[in-house]
Parts: structure tokens; sequence; C-alpha cells
């Protein structure tokens, strides 16, 4: 098993919480779609008593606020940097259309 999540599962709720609030502040409805996902992810997974299942829940909130950190520093990146990179990655990626062959 890779490294143990050192945050246990509700300062991880709250930090999911944090960051919506964050990315939609208020009451919009994409900040109340955020809140009710976050909250059933977490109901879903509440009842695991596995070890490893509970460790690969928490890292996947993990990776989860991670991606949301590398996507907003790439969007303040001014095609420099990761910003560039995540563009070029996404085009290389993509198939051509019939204009661009």
């Amino acid at each position: 098993m890779a490294s143990a999540v050192s945050r246990t599962s509700i300062e991880l709720y709250r930090d999911c919480l944090r960051l919506i609030s964050h990315i939609a502040p208020g009451s919009t409805p994409k900040s109340v779609a955020l809140r009710t996902t976050l909250r059933s992810q977490f109901r879903a997974n509440a009842n695991l008593t596995d070890e490893v299942e509970v460790e690969n829940a928490k890292a996947a909130a993990v990776r989860g606020l991670a991606n949301y950190m590398v996507m907003e520093a790439g969007g303040r990146d001014k095609g420099t940097g990761l910003g560039k990179a995540m563009r070029k990655f996404n085009e290389s990626e993509r198939p051509k259309t019939e204009s661009e062959k």
C-alpha cells in the first residue's frame, strides 16, 4: 500500500467543504450540487471498515483536492509553464479534424 493519508476523514471532509466555498461561494446551484455530491460520496463510504478501502477512499479525496489545485494553477497561467504544457498535451491527445489534417 502507498503511504497512508495522514488526514482524518473529518478533516478531509472539511477541507473539501472549504474548497467548495472557494469554488462556488454562497448557495448557488453549483455550490449546492457540489456539496450534495460531496455529502453523498462521504456517506457512501461511511460504513467502510477495511483499512485498505478506507485509505483508498481518503486517497481519492486527496487526489480530488490536488487535481483542483493543479487545474486552478493552470488556469491562472498565462501561456507559460503549466498552462501551456496542459494545452499542448490536450491538443496532442485529441484526434485531428479534417480541416486540421
